[in-house]
């Protein structure tokens, strides 16, 4: 990759309103994804911040403005941006009844192929060792949420949207976690993530929603 392209926004939010329940949640809301970055969005309660990963996730359509996916209109890049994108929304999306391995492999399935052998590897590297056959219904919701977080292991998109990864997450999970980030960071990927936890990695950029809604880089 060169270095221009290697610069070059993966993601835009040009000049976005979005209004909920007759109350404006942010308005000519801007900026830019690049890669090999980590993008927290910041902002109280009710300020819109699962709105706008929504929105940017393109599952959000009632919004004013416009998203750029590689320069392009998202919409006319749709497939695209869909392939290269991992979205992990705050509920995990696990089957009860299924186990850890059958939710991950369902969960993966149509992104690409990966033998069980694959799977459980990245199970027992979230921290489910040992657990990866027993019904999810069984698991404690740490556990559970580290079943969706395993999805991160075997990810090669090079965007992830993440909104409150670290709840429910036990000291030694956010640690794992926080090595996930910056090493996808790292080998170039972009990540944007709202949670509670005191995230600080280096060079991280901040989207902050309120009254006073902005970008700081």
């Amino acid at each position: 990759m060169s270095e221009q392209n290697a610069s070059a926004p993966l993601l835009q939010a040009v000049d976005l309103y979005c209004e909920r329940d007759d109350r404006i949640l942010f308005q000519g809301l801007g900026c830019s994804i690049v890669p090999g970055t980590l993008t927290r969005v910041e902002g109280p309660n009710g300020s819109g911040k699962t709105t706008l990963l929504r929105i940017l996730a393109g599952l959000h359509g009632g919004f004013e403005g416009e998203v750029l996916w590689r320069g392009e209109s998202r919409d006319a890049s749709r497939e695209s941006f869909l392939r290269n994108l991992l979205y992990i929304g705050h509920r995990p999306g696990v089957k009860a009844l299924l186990t850890p391995l059958e939710n991950l492999r369902a969960l993966m399935s149509g992104r690409r192929e990966l033998d069980d052998a694959r799977l459980v590897d990245a199970l027992e590297r979230s921290g489910l060792s040992g657990f990866t056959d027993i019904p999810c219904q069984h698991l404690s919701a740490g556990q559970t949420r580290r079943v969706a977080l395993a999805r991160l292991v075997l990810s090669d998109e090079p965007l992830w949207i993440l909104d409150e990864a670290f709840t429910a997450i036990d000291h030694d999970g956010v640690a794992g976690l926080e090595q996930l980030l910056a090493s996808r960071v790292a080998q170039g990927g972009a990540v944007i993530v709202t949670t509670h936890h005191a995230l600080a990695l280096p060079g991280m950029r901040r989207i902050r929603l309120g009254q006073e809604s902005h970008c700081e880089f």
